[in-house]
């Protein structure tokens, strides 16, 4: 792992540009696949909406990038509060629907997201628009600069979201979790507050996801409305990995990361055709092993990368 970590934080001193922008990519998608794992996976909060928060962050860079002079970099703690904050009101008018209308309102206020940011004339409307050189030159002077603090910048958050979400779940709140998502009748019959739990927990993972896409869209250096809010690019994608790698793990979305940069680099020239072997792929997996690959592995070896199973130890005593 300690040799994984030193081969990945030395990457701009050995790798192209190409190289660390695929590498961010695959960072990027990871932490998404992450907090939408630990929303559906462990909360039993099933969103198809977490593109809002995408496109949020996104945006919201982009428009205090250009109206105060400090580094995007540095704006992304800030992004991530204002997405936690942004995540209060919704969060309480969402969590009065349930199954399928729950992840029916979290698609709905992304598109409410959506359509108000094509309203923003400053940031371009529906056509979007681009960060400004001065501020582009702020990241780095030069390029190969920009790419490397970009591809820096990726994989901490990235790191701080693993790290966040693996203390997190072995807290007591993610045991109270994993009961929530077990049966809610018998967790909130033992006293746990399944209102409350919810509730940390999408706040949480919004202000994680705005950061993640603050971060997409400043190494993009552009944005729209159909590009930030694209249920697609930043729910589906998202959803596929967790699927195929292991709802409800936190092996899982590691391994439906590289079954999926793997797919789309070999099959992506395939057109719409790809977009089918995907699904088939997913629907193939949930058949044969509905707990996903990393489910069967851990099932048939007891292998564990996050020690997160809880035993029960009794005392000879």
């Amino acid at each position: 792992m300690a040799c994984t970590l030193i081969i990945l934080a030395t990457a701009p001193l050995w790798a192209g540009r190409s190289d660390l922008r695929f590498l961010s990519e695959v960072f990027l998608y990871l932490g998404l696949a992450y907090l939408w794992n630990v929303l559906a996976g462990y909360a039993g909060l099933v969103s198809v909406g977490q593109q809002a928060y995408v496109g949020f962050g996104g945006y919201l860079l982009f428009a205090l990038a250009m109206n105060i002079s400090i580094t995007p970099i540095a704006l992304l703690p800030v992004v991530g509060l204002a997405g936690m904050l942004i995540a209060v009101p919704i969060a309480s008018l969402i969590f009065r629907l349930h199954g399928a209308y729950f992840a029916i309102g979290t698609w709905v206020i992304a598109e409410v997201f959506r359509l108000s940011a094509a309203q923003i004339s400053s940031l371009g409307g529906g056509s979007g628009t681009s960060l400004p050189v001065s501020v582009v030159k702020s990241i780095a002077a030069s390029r190969s600069d920009r790419e490397s603090f970009s591809y820096w910048a990726a994989l901490v958050v990235l790191l701080l979201i693993i790290g966040l979400m693996f203390l997190f779940l072995r807290s007591r709140t993610g045991l109270a979790m994993t009961a929530i998502r077990d049966n809610e009748l018998a967790a909130e019959s033992l006293g746990i507050n399944i209102w409350r739990t919810k509730f940390m927990v999408y706040v949480i993972t919004a202000g994680l996801t705005s950061m993640l896409g603050a971060l997409i869209f400043m190494q993009k250096l552009r944005i729209s409305p159909d590009a930030a809010f694209s249920v697609n690019d930043w729910t589906a994608f998202v959803i596929f990995i967790v699927v195929i790698g292991g709802i409800g793990t936190l092996e899982g979305p590691i391994i439906g990361t590289l079954l999926y940069f793997l797919l789309r680099e070999t099959l992506a020239d395939l057109g719409t055709a790809y977009l089918m072997i995907l699904g088939a792929t997913a629907i193939l997996i949930m058949l044969l092993a509905p707990k996903g690959i990393w489910g069967l592995v851990n099932a048939r070896f007891g292998i564990e990368l996050f020690p997160m199973t809880r035993r029960v130890i009794f005392n000879k005593d």
